[in-house]
């Protein structure tokens, strides 16, 4: 062990860690959630941490030696090399200062050794005044679940790109495969399964429109405001500074906050964020709902359509298989909507000059971008790429339906159809057999309706 002091007394810290004595009282207060702080935030973190050293090297306030030292740091924390050195529980003081004093006192050990000195010594390179300078928890944090946001959404977007791919492939496929539809579950107008898997592919694009258009204001970042956003205690050029080298290392084009102060009070950017993905999770919810209600059966449900099998669906029932890739997708959907609703409660529980629940929006949020990134790959990978028609269902149900009378109404009128919906749900007959057996039209008309119906040649 070795014997670290702050503003609270002397503490043991054991010499086999990087972090110091503020981490060790974090570890001892925080236990609550029994999660850690998820390490794209840590990672975030550190990117800031990185580009502040550049930005405070390059206006003369940081030594050459410490800031390439605490750069060094950085890319040896952002390689993977020290994940387990951010131990700290996810609920902790509000504006997240155990993790970002976990961050700065892990860089400041790190770049210590590096300059030949020693764990715990803060007089070669010191946690906050170093590592932190010109900074605050306040700015570091949100704008670090910024960062991290826009890092995930760009995995999102291509998981979800290929899922829209692969059902607008099936859309493709199964253009020719007559249907009945269902409205309020029960027979409605003929539709092609093509248009219903089609149909999906533009309510996730829409979907992915909205996560792209939230994204933007992402781009906003705090940093550098300091305790309130007013940029107290660092230099007029510091804020560029800073955004010029978090560009460059990121490649993104992040910029200064219009208002230090707002974006330091106001989580709304991240809110309506997070209501984006709850949006695509609410979209993504009623597709797997509706592939488990085509899929069911197989002899006693709708059975239109084949799931791919991934695993045996039961310990009991031999040859049983379930649509688990569905199921697996709908509790994903239903956490990040739950997740959404603890980041809209903490967004709006700011008070003053601050908001005071940000580790509760920030591991909520990177927790839903990276469940929806892996329901989107799965259902694109092991789902809707296996899917098959059972074309022989579909057309049985297509020339039975109630619904196949409503393109009958101008010809037939109301009630006349009506009766015969009636006749056909009593004798079993399909529709178009007693149209046909009734000589109620010409066949040649009768084909050319149902043609101009959008409906097959029958």
């Amino acid at each position: 062990m070795r014997t670290e002091k702050d503003s609270l007394g002397e503490l043991n810290v054991p010499d086999d860690v990087l972090y110091g004595v503020h981490t060790c009282r974090s570890i001892e207060n925080f236990h609550m959630s029994g999660e850690k702080m998820p390490l794209e935030l840590i990672y975030a973190m550190v990117q800031l941490k990185q580009a502040c050293a550049a930005a405070n090297a390059q206006l003369g306030l940081l030594p050459h030696g410490k800031a390439v030292a605490i750069a060094g740091a950085c890319g040896d924390v952002l390689s993977g090399k020290y994940d387990d050195q951010f131990p700290i529980d996810i609920f902790q003081a509000g504006s997240g200062t155990s993790s970002n004093m976990n961050v700065n006192e892990v860089l400041a050990n790190l770049a210590a050794e590096a300059l030949d000195g020693t764990r715990g010594d803060r007089s070669l390179v010191h946690p906050n005044d170093d590592v932190n300078m010109g900074q605050s928890t306040n700015n570091v944090f949100p704008s670090a679940i910024r960062i991290a946001a826009v890092q995930l959404s760009g995995e999102l977007s291509r998981a979800l790109k290929n899922l829209i791919l692969a059902l607008e492939e099936k859309g493709q496929t199964f253009s020719n495969v007559w249907k009945s539809g269902r409205t309020h579950l029960q027979d409605a107008v003929p539709v092609t399964l093509g248009q219903e898997f089609t149909a999906w592919a533009q309510a996730l694009r829409k979907a992915k429109r909205r996560i792209a258009c939230a994204r933007m204001d992402l781009h906003e970042l705090g940093i550098g405001g300091n305790a309130i956003g007013t940029g107290v205690n660092t230099p007029a050029a510091f804020r560029g500074e800073i955004i010029k080298a978090l560009n460059q290392a990121t490649g993104q084009e992040y910029r200064i906050a219009e208002n230090g102060i707002e974006i330091t009070q106001f989580l709304s950017d991240l809110g309506a964020f997070s209501g984006a993905l709850k949006m695509l999770a609410l979209d993504l919810n009623q597709i797997v709902n509706n592939l488990r209600l085509l899929s069911s059966g197989p002899n006693t449900g709708l059975g239109e359509v084949n799931l791919p099998p991934v695993e045996p669906g039961s310990s009991i029932m031999p040859g049983k298989i379930n649509p688990s890739i569905c199921e697996a997708a709908n509790m994903g959907c239903l956490q990040v909507i739950g997740n959404d609703a603890a980041v809209a409660a903490g967004c709006a529980a700011g008070q003053l000059e601050l908001n005071t629940h940000m580790p509760l929006v920030g591991a909520n949020l990177v927790k839903s971008l990276k469940i929806l990134t892996e329901v989107c790959a799965a259902l694109d990978e092991k789902c809707v790429h296996g899917i098959t028609a059972n074309e022989a269902v579909c057309k049985n149900y297509f020339e039975r339906s109630a619904g196949l009378p409503t393109i009958l109404n101008p010809i037939l009128g109301y009630d006349r159809v009506a009766l015969l919906v009636k006749e056909s749900l009593s004798t079993g007959k399909p529709l178009t057999e007693l149209v046909r057996e009734k000589k109620l039209m010409p066949e040649d008309e009768f084909k050319s309706l149902l043609t101009r119906s959008n409906g097959p040649s029958l």
